[in-house]
Order: C-alpha cells, then structure tokens, then sequence
C-alpha cells in the first residue's frame, strides 16, 4: 500500500520522480535530523513494482548499496580489434542492482519516514510561483516551498546546439543456456569485436552464474536502431562468441541514456532543481548514474542543511571539459570509439581508468590518460571547441 496519511496541498519539499535520484533523495532527507520537521513529498505515476532497469557501478571494497547487490564481479574483459584482456580490477569491485529489489527496499525505509507522503500520481505541470512551486497532477494541484524533478525534459537538450548529443542505447537479454559458457566472475566491459558499422557499437555480458547472464548491444550513437538490430547482433554474438545458438530468454530490457555535456542546471529556477539523469547527474562520457546520483544526493543535503540557495549548486569541473571533448571527437567520428577505448585499455591499468572515470584522479593521474588516448583527433577536438568558445 502507499504512504498516504491525511493529504495536505503544502509541502516543505516535493520530489518528482521515484527513480534512483528522488528514492535516494527522498531517503537521505528522511534519514538526516534536519529535515526532521520538514513535511516532504514524493510523486510517482508508477507503484514502481516491475523491474524495470538494472544499474551497474564500480567501487571499493564494501559500500552503502552492498545489501542491495544482485551480483557482483572482480574482473573484466575488455576485447577491440588488436587488443584484448581479462584484467583483475582489485580494489574495486563490479556490481549490478536490480530496479525492482532497489524500489522494494527503498520505499519500505520511506514509509518508515513519518514526514514523507509518496502518493502514485502523474504530474502534468511544475509552475515556478516566486517564492513557492505549483505542482499539478491529473487530480491536485500541491505547493511547495522547493521542488526536485527527475522528469527529464528532452526538448532543449535537442534543440541547442553548443553541446553534442549522444545516446548509450541498448537492448539486453537475460539468458539462461543448457551448457556451461559463462565466466561467473568476469564482467565483459566492453567487447569491440563486433561489426562498428561506423558506430561506436559493442556487446556487455553480466553472467551471474555458468549457465546465465545479460548479454547487451549497445551503442554510443546519435540515432537508435530498429530493435529488429540490436537482437540479430545478441543472436549473432551468442553464436560466434559462445558457440550457443541454442538459449532461452527469460527478460528483456532497453533502454537510452543521453550523453550530453548541455547545462541541465540552466533549466533549474530559484526553487526547482532538477536531479539524476534530468538534472545532468549521468556521468556525460559513460552514462553510468548510479553512483554518481549517491555522491551528489549527499552533497545536495549538505547543501540544503547550510542554507545555502540551490543555483548555487551546480558546478562544472575539469571532468566536464574531458567529457566534453570525448563527446566531440565521437560525434564528429562516431566510429572512433573503438580505437579510444582500446588505446586506454591497452595502455593503462583498468584501476586507473575507473578512477579517472569516478573523477577521482589527480592532475597527473588525468595527464596520463589523456596521454593514452589518440591525440590528432583529440588535439583537433580541443582546438576546436577552443574556437567554438571564442566566437
């Protein structure tokens, strides 16, 4: 059942959204003694009762999510045209939470919250008001003091044309065979050798035991593929990769998760911010959010707690400029994609690029991988995106 003591329109906070960014959210203010008195609520068209997705991140030994971790993986496999490896990628660990275990438990701790309401409805509007945000549903209209939206409004990411637009898409199978073939303790990061197309396109395999695992085609592309597409390449990769032509599929996903280097902040007013994917919290160059959502939803709440004015928030860094220009090179040469990645991998040590790729990494540490990568196209990328800016 929901949440729902009596109803009120007035709401310190309202949370658009019951996806990984407004559950974490929504969590971390109910946990945290000073929203204690805060009446807060959250807003979703959906029971959020399916799996619907499933996210992957990497980390160092334990971590908040742990309880949480459907399966997790020490090593990966990195394969491209000229270079290919099992690497042990110690300390840290690959994990996988499944949607539908994650809103379970989430939501369970939310009801435990007295001060939150998370009401199933679909939002039509979000009205900024001056110093309140209207919010109107298919049956209320709500006011809040500060509103957090996870809706993501696609039209001025497409219709600017400052910052280049990808989309990581995919579609995945979780398969089960009759025979051993899978390596339970390696996650296929990226396998490059199958047909570019003048894409950037590669398979990603989760196994979870010898005989089951997710097999993805995925692409970092502009356009997506007729379905027809991505499944032909599973059925072509199970049956050149494993020799298994003979599977059943127990679920299906897809997905698209814009990669994008635009100011999400810019759509944000003096009491809206948007949050996850809608408020640019997907990691632009990988389109991996999930932990990237857990260190910003903590400093959004120190944020909140100082009292400090939420345009004051988003702030780009160095990471952004590198995202960008990665971003530049595959969307001028989408076909790059390949030789980048395999140029890093080949050259440097997988703990290093997961760390450059967590924004962990030092000045040196990033020289280091920017010495890795093909410098012509990226030299002419910087050079002109220095032009760009000086227009």
């Amino acid at each position: 059942m929901l949440n729902r003591p009596p109803r009120q329109m007035t709401y310190d906070y309202i949370i658009i959204g019951a996806g990984a960014a407004g559950l974490q959210l929504a969590d971390a203010m109910g946990d945290n003694p000073f929203f204690k008195e805060k009446s807060i609520l959250l807003l979703d068209k959906d029971a959020k009762r399916s799996n619907d997705r499933t996210w992957c991140f990497w980390e160092k030994g334990k971590g908040g999510f742990d309880d949480l971790v459907h399966h997790h993986w020490d090593h990966i496999y990195f394969a491209g045209a000229h270079y290919a490896n099992r690497v042990k990628i110690a300390p840290y660990s690959y994990k996988m939470v499944r949607g539908i275990h994650f809103y379970s438990v989430y939501l369970h701790k939310i009801r435990t919250y007295p001060n939150i309401t998370f009401l199933q409805e679909t939002v039509l509007e979000v009205k900024e008001m001056g110093k309140s945000v209207q919010v109107r549903t298919t049956t209320t209209v709500y006011e809040g003091k500060q509103v957090f939206n996870s809706i993501l409004n696609p039209n001025p990411v497409c219709i600017q044309k400052k910052y280049p637009l990808l989309q990581q898409h995919f579609i995945g199978w979780f398969i089960k065979t009759k025979r051993p073939i899978f390596d339970a303790d390696q996650a296929t990061f990226m396998d490059f050798s199958i047909p570019q197309k003048e894409n950037t396109r590669f398979m990603y395999v989760l196994p979870f035991s010898e005989t089951e695992a997710l097999v993805e085609y995925t692409l970092f592309s502009e356009h997506l593929l007729p379905e027809m597409e991505y499944e032909k390449g599973i059925e072509t990769y199970m049956k050149e990769k494993y020799n298994c032509p003979d599977y059943v599929i127990l679920e299906k996903e897809k997905g698209s998760i814009p990669m994008t280097c635009y100011d999400f902040a810019s759509q944000n007013s003096q009491n809206i911010m948007h949050i996850g994917t809608a408020g640019g919290w997907t990691k632009a160059s990988t389109g991996y959010t999930f932990r990237n959502i857990s260190k910003k939803t903590a400093a959004l709440i120190a944020h909140l707690a100082a009292g400090k004015n939420l345009n004051g928030f988003s702030k780009k860094n160095r990471f952004w400029f590198y995202d960008l220009i990665l971003l530049d090179v595959l969307h001028q040469h989408n076909d790059m994609g390949q030789l980048v990645f395999e140029s890093l991998f080949k050259k440097k040590r997988p703990q290093l690029i997961l760390k450059f790729l967590d924004e962990e990494t030092t000045l040196w540490e990033d020289f280091q991988i920017i010495a890795a990568c093909p410098k012509r196209i990226f030299m002419k990328a910087f050079f002109r995106r220095l032009r760009y800016a000086l227009r």
